[in-house]
């Protein structure tokens, strides 16, 4: 068993796909025996984006804090809060953004590829 403090773990700034105000922590990862998932937790603070994009995995997310707005495969916006849980499946196209006055906060939970 492994047992962490989030605030333990390094968080990194979330480059790709023109994102900006957003930051990843790689919870558990291949390094810490995770050979099929791993658990990352993303925190988007006021006016932060995660621009639209798909991949092969697919995403489960849990909302930890605040409230946010999902980019669906259709460019349609989604209003997502503490408390939901949303799946997107491969190669959906999707985005992230936060327009409150709050940090948005969520896991998110892939598998690996390979």
């Amino acid at each position: 068993m492994i047992k962490k403090d989030y605030k333990d773990v390094v968080e990194e700034d979330v480059t790709m796909y023109e994102s900006k105000n957003t930051t990843i922590q790689w919870l558990l990862t291949k390094e810490d025996g995770a050979r099929r998932f791993a658990m990352r937790r993303f925190k988007i603070l006021p006016g932060g984006v995660i621009g639209f994009h798909s991949h092969p995995e697919e995403h489960e997310i849990f909302v930890l804090k605040g409230e946010g707005t999902l980019i669906d495969d259709n460019a349609n916006d989604v209003p997502v809060k503490e408390g939901d849980v949303i799946f997107i499946a491969p190669f959906e196209s999707h985005g992230y953004k936060n327009e409150s006055s709050d940090e948005f906060v969520f896991l998110c939970v892939i598998p690996y590829l390979s």
